[in-house]
């Protein structure tokens, strides 16, 4: 049992920090934004609220965050009261932000200074891997931190990788939304023709489901996609959040990427017909507006 400390207690970092101490077992600090969510989170799983990152963290031999983006996380770190002010030496910050690269290495640097460690750890699984523990957790850092931090991490994961340096598992997550902007917008438009031609959808994804074009976004999203229902997954805010990060971090190093800035400006148009926090499918209303 470790002492543990969670920032950010969202739809995602609230059933990670449960994870952290059911299956985990370990000893839980927990600060939010929204103090009354804390607290409820303390009642409900045991842990202790705060009214402070610095006071989450003081003590913790690992602290987690999740929280929206770059600013909200030097806020919680370096920030007044942030976590960075009472970081003991050898502790590990672990953040499970979907954030900027550059971000990841200013807080390393940040962190290490301290004589503690910092890993960028972005997950994938959305609110339903973040509920059943079974997320993919994209890990940038030094390797000693990363075999310390694995065994805790595991409690709300399958898959936990070390991809390289610090800014590397913000790097993977980025690829990671390059592909399923690109997926999203085929399946959109093929059940977007098959509808147009007349055909029965749900007997073309099992025909096709079975061969080359077969993905999670197919088998999970379709069924709802045909019937225009959209309150399942990813919010396309949040979405546009991330390809925003990945258009500039291409512009940084000067990957061409333009299926997925098209894709960005389709989902500006989701925007734009009310469809802010309908999840990333929705890119077939788009088509059927």
């Amino acid at each position: 049992m470790a002492k543990v400390a969670f920032i950010g207690l969202g739809v995602m970092g609230y059933p990670m920090a449960g994870h952290l101490k059911v299956r985990g077992g370990h000893e839980l600090t927990v600060y939010n934004r929204t103090f009354a969510k804390a607290e409820k989170w303390a009642a409900e799983f045991g842990g202790r609220a705060v009214r402070t990152p610095a006071e989450a963290a003081d003590g913790a031999d690992f602290v987690f965050a999740c929280v929206g983006n770059d600013d909200d996380l030097r806020s919680v770190t370096t920030g007044k009261d942030g976590a960075f002010e009472t970081l003991k030496a050898d502790a590990i910050f672990i953040d499970n932000t979907t954030a900027s690269a550059e971000v990841a290495r200013e807080l390393y640097e940040a962190a290490t200074k301290r004589g503690a460690h910092f890993i960028d750890a972005p997950v994938s699984g959305g609110q339903a891997g973040a509920e059943n523990g079974v997320l993919t957790v994209m890990c940038g850092g030094d390797e000693p931190a990363f075999e310390r931090a694995r065994p805790v991490i595991d409690a709300f994961a399958r898959m936990v990788g070390l991809m390289g340096p610090a800014g590397s598992g913000q790097i993977t997550k980025m690829i990671n939304q390059i592909c399923i902007a690109g997926l999203v917008q085929g399946l959109a438009e093929g059940i977007h023709f098959g509808k147009k031609a007349g055909l029965d959808i749900e007997k073309v994804v099992d025909v096709i489901s079975k061969g080359a074009a077969g993905s999670w976004q197919m088998e999970n999203r379709h069924k709802t996609m045909n019937a225009g229902k959209y309150d399942f997954g990813f919010a396309v805010d949040w979405m546009r959040k991330d390809l925003d990060i990945v258009l500039t971090e291409a512009r940084r190093n000067g990957a061409k990427l333009p299926v997925t800035a098209l894709v960005d400006q389709f989902y500006g148009d989701v925007q734009e017909i009310g469809g802010n926090r309908w999840d990333t499918s929705s890119l077939l209303a788009r088509l059927e507006k």
